[in-house]
């Protein structure tokens, strides 16, 4: 290997390897690995349409599939002795795979849990692709100035992307607006016709997805918006350069700031272009590789839509199978509902996506005509099969207050639907969607969300991954949930010792990227507890900042207080005009530059929060993590894969009843955790019921008063009205995710932790033993889930 990069600088940089930078070095060896890649990826495709066995579809907005270049070498199992090649030639590995930027193609824990399945997919040997689009910025590169958020442009594409291949002559036209013009065939059946369209093209950018160790190449392919090109086309007034900037921006950014009429009309367009593109090409290879009529597309075809924003694709589908394949309203139905599957992500009403009727008719009226169709014939049935409904077709309907519900629409339309965890999809059945699940019960279902162990432990954890194959053999990279052998070496002191030691090495080398980054230094001895995930009020990153305040006040009364050192370190993003999210981010650097300086405390806290917090930072961080923070408010959590993630890597879960957490207790033992908090059932009848009042806290809890009132007093501020909307959320605006009621649990709990953490033999044990069930939360498991229950499909 060292030779053939050597060789491969020389060729293409036109230079000796000791003169290279790492970028060069970068450059060459995506080079070599491309070559492999394009090679199993073509033989991949031929197998596939030589078998004509069926595809699965993953439409979604995000793939949040970080960096390639160190797992794809993983994946073709040369990772070893690339790392050793390139020592030989005088690089550090680390430098050269840091070379990559981090794709701008998601945000959270929607877009990772895509990309982990299409890892797994294609390591699985399934026949499964992605589709989403090639946005040319992320969502934004964030920095911290004086405390507050910026959001600055993440140009992720500013280099090229070694890994993408353009298909130009695969590009689909798409049609905004214009008039829909309806006439009667001769056959009795209807044909519409659209007249000044505004014509879109889509063209496609292929990236490979790798399975592990078997030659199988997936793809994921990412959609780009560009100008629709014809003999008409000037290219040279500003009317055509405005219109063509207009094109650009539908991929051009993430999630476009949708607080303005212009903002929610680009969304809407990134989401019909979306499924347009995606569904016109799913069609055509269809057609290309299938000998049979389009009648046969479920027998061939399983369509995935990842949350709602892809839920357009029920309508498009409609439309294609009508409007240019011929088919009347039944056929197209019957095809369209057994070729979809919804997959939900939250159980917040408030989140379930809606649009302006109006806006909607407006930018895409054939698409409206059908929704419109769509809704008409469910809610004709609630009135004629389901009596008992009738008075709830308000709520039920599709279309209604003048908005267009995207989770009805997508419920309705789907074969299946189902929730990412437990407590999540039996929400949705007895409470968020329970009426629907009255008229639809076979199509419920649940699929709790996995994480590849392949990226998040055997790359970014090494050193405990081959302890793990040391203890019992290296069959559990094939089979994860075998790690639960691990529980043989529970009381044996020497792997404890081995495993306190990894531990250790990664706190050392998380410290050292924290020191490079931020200039401050850490004790790599203390507890690193962490909380890493979207800035949002339900995940209460407040209430663990709280904590932290307590915990300084209590300092500053008591120097001396013996407590095992803590260093919390935070990474999180929040929306652009998520102004509340963003106090909360202000509010944890604000109190961090008080607890970091002040010498009284003698260093025994440390509040990191580091900067633009990606998929790489998260691969630093999660090997470190002695404590896994999972507050969220009981019931508002899908699911987390975040904890999957650190459970993996030996941390141990601080966490509610909620999402995940459930079943990660119901396999490692309340004992190997610690819960806190009210439950979903307490926290629903609350909000149904009432009877709770967060000022009754502020006048009972001494340490909320003092916290509260340091708010309100602008002491974490450089004025008083600093952070007073964070105060008049909590005491006028009824505590809406009970950070108050939860925080005398979350206080004794941590009291536990710190008790427990004091003996480390214990510690280890809780650790294994975590480590050892957390087999159960790869991806593989879930993606064989969805194979055999919804997709039906088996390995290729």
């Amino acid at each position: 290997m060292a030779e053939k990069i050597q060789y491969t600088v020389q060729m293409g940089k036109e230079k000796e390897i000791k003169d290279a930078s790492n970028g060069e070095v970068y450059d060459a060896l995506t080079s070599i690995i491309n070559e492999e890649i394009n090679l199993h990826w073509h033989k991949t495709n031929e197998k596939y349409e030589e078998i004509q066995g069926k595809q699965v579809y993953y439409l979604s907005m995000e793939f949040l599939i970080g960096r390639l270049l160190e797992n794809n070498l993983l994946n073709f199992g040369i990772l070893d002795i690339t790392n050793e090649a390139l020592k030989k030639l005088g690089f550090n590995p680390e430098h050269i795979y840091a070379t990559e930027r981090d794709p701008g193609l998601g945000n959270g824990g929607l877009g990772r849990l895509a990309a982990c399945f299409l890892d797994s997919l294609a390591s699985l040997h399934y026949s499964g692709h992605g589709y989403g689009i090639r946005y040319r910025y992320g969502l934004f590169e964030q920095r911290f100035i004086h405390g507050n958020q910026i959001e600055l442009p993440d140009y992720w594409l500013n280099d090229g992307y070694a890994w993408e291949t353009r298909k130009e002559e695969e590009a689909v036209c798409i049609h905004f607006s214009g008039i829909v013009h309806m006439f009667k065939k001769s056959d009795g059946n209807l044909e519409f016709k659209y007249e000044n369209t505004d014509k879109v093209m889509a063209v496609p950018y292929d990236i490979p997805i790798v399975g592990f160790q078997n030659k199988v190449i997936n793809t994921l392919r990412l959609w780009s918006a560009e100008p629709f090109i014809n003999d008409d086309y000037k290219g040279e007034s500003n009317r055509d350069l405005d219109h063509e900037h207009s094109i650009e921006q539908i991929s051009g950014y993430l999630y476009p700031d949708d607080s303005t009429y212009d903002g929610k009309i680009l969304r809407l367009k990134q989401q019909y272009f979306l499924v347009s593109s995606s569904i016109q090409n799913m069609i055509k290879q269809f057609k290309k590789t299938q000998s049979l009529s389009l009648i046969h597309l479920p027998d061939k075809v399983a369509i995935q839509i990842n949350d709602t924003h892809p839920s357009l694709a029920i309508p498009e589908l409609m439309r294609i199978l009508m409007d240019d394949q011929g088919f009347g309203w039944e056929q197209a139905w019957n095809i369209t509902t057994k070729v979809m599957a919804y997959t939900n992500h939250t159980t917040m009403s408030e989140a379930l996506e809606t649009w302006p009727k109006e806006m909607l008719k407006q930018l895409l009226p054939r698409i409206y005509m059908i929704i419109n169709e769509i809704n008409e014939r469910f809610c004709r049935d609630i009135w004629f099969n389901h009596h008992k409904l009738r008075e709830l077709i308000p709520d039920m309907a599709i279309i209604a207050d003048e908005r267009i519900h995207m989770a009805r629409l997508s419920i309705v339309g789907s074969c299946s639907v189902n929730g990412v965890a437990r407590i999540h999809t039996e929400i949705l059945k007895n409470k968020e969607m329970k009426h629907f699940y009255t008229v639809f019960p076979d199509r419920f279902n649940n699929k709790t969300n996995g994480i590849s162990h392949r990226r998040w432990l055997l790359k970014v954890n090494p050193e405990l991954a081959n302890l793990i194959t040391e203890i019992i053999g290296p069959e559990w990279i094939q089979r994860p949930k075998q790690m639960i052998g691990l529980l043989k070496s529970l009381k044996d002191h020497s792997i404890l010792e081995k495993l306190y030691a990894v531990k250790q090495k990664n706190k050392l080398q998380l410290a050292n990227l924290i020191y490079e980054r931020t200039g401050l230094l850490v004790d790599h001895q203390s507890v690193f507890d962490v909380q890493i995930k979207r800035l949002h009020e339900y995940k209460r990153q407040l209430l663990n900042v709280f904590r932290i305040i307590s915990m300084y006040n209590d300092l500053k009364s008591n120097p001396d207080l013996d407590i095992v050192p803590r260093t919390f370190i935070f990474g999180a993003k929040a929306a652009r005009s998520y102004h509340l999210a963003k106090e909360v981010i202000k509010l944890i650097n604000k109190v961090a530059t008080m607890v970091n300086y002040d010498p009284d405390i003698r260093g025994k806290l440390k509040i990191i929060f580091l900067e633009n917090y990606n998929v790489s930072l998260a691969e630093k961080i999660i090997p470190a993590a002695d404590i896994s923070e999972q507050i969220s408010t009981a019931s508002k959590e899908a699911s987390g894969t975040g904890n999957m993630k650190m459970m993996m890597n030996g941390a141990l879960t601080v966490g509610t009843l909620d999402g995940a957490n459930i079943e990660i207790m119901d396999l490692v033992g309340k004992e190997n955790m610690f819960i806190f908090g009210l439950t979903a059932e307490e926290v629903i009848h609350f909000y149904q019921n009432g009877g709770y009042n967060p000022n009754d806290i502020y006048n009972k809890d001494d340490r909320v008063r003092k916290i509260l009132d340091q708010l309100h007093h602008g002491e974490f501020g450089t004025h008083d009205i600093e952070f007073k909307d964070i105060y008049y959320n909590l005491l006028s605006h009824s505590d809406p995710y009970f950070v108050l009621k939860d925080f005398e649990s979350f206080i004794e709990i941590h009291k536990l932790v710190e008790q427990t953490y004091r003996n480390q033999w214990a510690w280890q044990e809780m650790s294994i033993t975590n480590i050892a069930y957390s087999g159960y939360f790869s991806s593989d498991r879930t993606i064989q889930e969805y194979a055999s229950d919804i997709w039906k499909i088996k390995p290729v």
